[in-house]
């Protein structure tokens, strides 16, 4: 499928993940508040969210052709864990997950100025038990700073992952099937 579209999302992963498909695209950032609503589920607050970058971007003036917004939360016991505010908060969160299988719920979202649409695709992810020596390691790494849920599979953080159930695509950032797939049902309306 060869077309052209708008990622809003400055994302470094989504990026390189959007690079695998036959689909040639244009990056840029948008600002939009991403505080979770009072009693919104997790799975209407991540949907919600890609709505919200798919239709920014249009508002902004990306028209010509479609623009895809995404995000990511990861969830256990139906509370949405975003990125750590700082390392207290990463070692509350981790040793939460720690043992436990929880969620990863990744949503995307095709815009243009007549409509939107969207999916939200959800995983299980199981860690292992970790230890708080690997917690100070992992977070010395850096790596969990900018990450939904403090950890990202795709690097170090992998190390914790007995199992998955779902899309692996989908936990870095962008469910890459359910990607392509959106798009070709958003582009033949």
């Amino acid at each position: 499928m060869q077309t052209a579209i708008y990622l809003a999302s400055a994302s470094p992963r989504r990026k390189e993940l959007l690079s695998q498909l036959d689909i040639e695209f244009s990056q840029f950032s948008v600002d939009a508040d991403e505080s979770q609503l009072s009693k919104e589920s997790p799975i209407k607050y991540v949907e919600r969210m890609a709505r919200l970058k798919a239709q920014s971007g249009v508002a902004m003036g990306y028209i010509d052709r479609p623009v895809l917004g995404s995000d990511t939360v990861v969830v256990i016991d139906n509370q949405s864990l975003v990125k750590p505010r700082d390392k207290t908060d990463f070692m509350t969160t981790l040793r939460r997950l720690s043992g436990q299988t929880h969620q990863v719920m990744t949503a995307i979202a095709f815009a243009n100025n007549e409509r939107v649409e969207s999916k939200v695709v959800i995983t299980d992810v199981t860690f292992k038990k970790i230890s708080d020596e690997e917690l100070e390691s992992y977070w010395q790494s850096g790596e969990p700073q900018d990450k939904a849920g403090g950890y990202g599979i795709q690097g170090l953080g992998g190390r914790f992952v007995t199992h998955i159930s779902g899309s692996y695509f989908a936990v870095v950032g962008l469910p890459l099937y359910e990607c392509e797939e959106l798009l070709r049902e958003f582009l033949s309306r």
